[in-house]
């Protein structure tokens, strides 16, 4: 069944100048939980086409940074964001990061990224899942003790295998589908705070 593009969310994230309706769902995740504030250091993963990076960088102001990273080109310039266009499973983001003047550890790492679907659920579930599982190592390398973590997934036999994998990391996780999310969509979000790593940043990468 084809998307209903033009949808109340749809006008509402055109008509206040961002990139993409999926802002929102960011934007409850923050209300709700208190993710972003001034003067955090971001990284948003699987950033294209910008609204998660859009909202990030109006919360966490101008002594904040942001960071986003995408296969795809970012078509926009903002004062305290940059954009990167590469394969998060090759590039070496500690040293993207220091060259950007965001030295880690940040503090939350967000993760929107999705598979190109197949329309073979499984498929798209299995890939989905390989996303979250790569954003995980991601947070594990770079995230502060205590920092915030959020990703998307595909709902699956192997939900409560990764929650489970959260919640050894993690003090408090929760899950949300945000009101704007399409109905016909199967994504959730997991919100995970308090993270417990307590790893020392610099040389031993996971992702090297």
């Amino acid at each position: 069944m084809a998307y209903q593009q033009k949808d109340y969310f749809f006008q509402k994230a055109k008509s206040e100048n961002y990139a993409a309706r999926s802002i929102f769902k960011l934007q409850e995740i923050n209300e709700r939980f208190k993710i972003l504030r001034a003067g955090y250091k971001v990284l948003d993963l699987g950033a294209a086409p910008g609204s998660w990076s859009q909202y990030a960088s109006t919360q966490v102001g101008k002594q904040g940074r942001v960071l986003g990273i995408d296969l795809q080109p970012i078509q926009l310039t903002l004062p305290n964001t940059m954009f990167i266009q590469d394969d998060l499973r090759k590039c070496d983001l500690e040293a993207i990061l220091n060259a950007h003047q965001m030295p880690p550890p940040v503090d939350v790492v967000l993760s929107d990224m999705a598979p190109k679907t197949t329309g073979i659920h499984i498929t798209d579930q299995i890939r989905s899942l390989e996303l979250c599982e790569l954003a995980l190592a991601t947070a594990d390398q770079l995230l502060r003790p205590r920092g915030s973590f959020i990703c998307k997934l595909f709902q699956s036999d192997e939900f409560e295998n990764f929650r489970s994998s959260l919640r050894k990391r993690f003090g408090k996780v929760e899950v949300l589908r945000p009101k704007s999310t399409r109905k016909e969509s199967k994504e959730i979000f997991f919100i995970c705070l308090q993270n417990q790593n307590s790893k020392n940043f610099g040389k031993n990468s996971a992702l090297r």
